[in-house]
């Protein structure tokens, strides 16, 4: 799938693109990144993508003019490229919550996005009304740009892809995913048995699989009750709690 990005700042991306295990999907073509710098469709000689904004306050605004010649060149490469057209997504913070579910969505879908990654005080509002389809926002708070939110969508796509992952069902126990209904993910442990006086907890040097596999259930369970205690009601609401989920919770109360 292909994700073009709209940015001041391309160079940040090189290192991203190039590093980590996601790597692979990037240079083996499963995620297309290109980039895109609204300041190479800014007029005059100083190319400005910038103006303060009306009504005064604070801070500069993105100029609609450069964001839509190059939006315009991003939909004629995709054209020409033969690649679906794809949503403008504005990482805003007004958009919806990325979470696993719309994770998994993008990666599905296929047609990728072209993210415009917003800078200074936004991005001129009738630019937005006319061609955002989507703004996204990774929580609530405020980042100097959109520029980590694309890269965080980038990588959370990136590591969905086949191949990519050393255990291709690796993502699978991850925190938030369908197979593990939704909850956190359990503490692990590797060697040595004992460091600094703290033990391996004895179920996952068993050897016995089913014991092991109930102690993660019981891990998952307890961390989320004690961090997200929204997650366990959502998975208790949709009947993915069994009676011995349920019953270890209610002997755990006290741990809570």
């Amino acid at each position: 799938m292909r994700f073009d990005v709209i940015t001041l700042f391309p160079e940040l991306f090189a290192p991203f693109l190039a590093s980590g295990v996601t790597r692979r999907a990037y240079a083996g073509g499963q995620v297309d990144v290109r980039l895109w710098n609204p300041r190479d469709f800014a007029e005059g000689n100083y190319r400005r993508v910038d103006d303060r904004p009306f009504g005064g306050g604070p801070g500069m605004v993105m100029l609609a003019e450069p964001l839509a010649r190059c939006l315009e060149a991003i939909r004629a490469d995709r054209a020409e490229a033969a690649a679906a057209q794809a949503p403008l997504v504005l990482f805003s913070p007004i958009g919806e919550r990325l979470t696993h579910a719309g994770v998994q969505a993008w990666s599905e879908e296929g047609r990728g996005a072209v993210l415009l990654c917003g800078r200074y005080e936004g991005v001129d509002q009738r630019f937005i009304d006319r061609h955002v389809d989507r703004q996204v926002s990774l929580g609530d708070f405020v980042l100097s740009g959109g520029e980590i939110a694309a890269l965080a969508l980038l990588d959370a796509v990136a590591r969905l892809q086949p191949g990519v992952l050393h255990d291709a069902g690796s993502h699978q126990f991850d925190s938030f995913h369908p197979e593990l209904d939704g909850l956190l993910d359990c503490p692990h442990y590797t060697r040595p048995e004992v460091w600094e006086g703290a033990p391996v907890p004895q179920p996952l040097l068993s050897g016995h699989h089913a014991r092991i596999e109930r102690w993660r259930r019981e891990q998952r369970l307890l961390t989320t009750a004690r961090h997200r205690p929204e997650l366990l009601e959502a998975a208790r609401s949709k009947g993915r709690l069994s009676a011995q989920d349920e019953a270890f919770l209610r002997q755990a109360s006290d741990l809570l």
